[in-house]
């Protein structure tokens, strides 16, 4: 039973990964790029560095290429930290909450679409149910 549970919630998590990367592709970002943007718009007040990587559970050093993609895109900008010179904060741009709107729009469509096949009552019963799991785990 664990396994079969553990294969179903992977392979559900998968396709909803899969249609995610699909949508993302026109908007120019990456799933990582797409999380990390999520991370730093809902942040407040900006984070450093080394706050995304943790936020991401991410190592510090893989958390430079994400950024240098996003700044790259004009979606977030690198500020000094004005309490402490020697540190960078991340601040999105306009175009950066212009551009994650319309990846929640994306990410909302997907995940409407592939549990299209579940009533409103049995969503919110599974969303009760992957809460308590989360929850356990965090």
């Amino acid at each position: 039973m664990e396994t079969e549970l553990a294969d179903l919630v992977h392979g559900v998590g998968h396709r909803l990964r899969r249609g995610y990367g699909e949508r993302l592709g026109p908007l120019g970002l990456s799933p990582g790029q797409a999380r990390a943007l999520r991370v730093i718009v809902d942040s407040e007040p900006p984070l450093k560095m080394v706050q995304l990587a943790e936020r991401l559970r991410i190592v510090p050093r893989s958390v430079t290429p994400v950024v240098d993609a996003l700044e790259e895109a004009g979606l977030v900008r690198r500020e000094v930290d004005p309490a402490n010179r020697r540190s960078t904060l991340l601040v999105v741009t306009g175009e950066g909450r212009e551009r994650y709107e319309r990846v929640r729009e994306a990410r909302r469509r997907v995940a409407e679409e592939l549990f299209s096949v579940l009533t409103a009552e049995q969503q919110d019963r599974l969303r009760e149910l992957l809460s308590t799991v989360d929850a356990e785990s965090a």
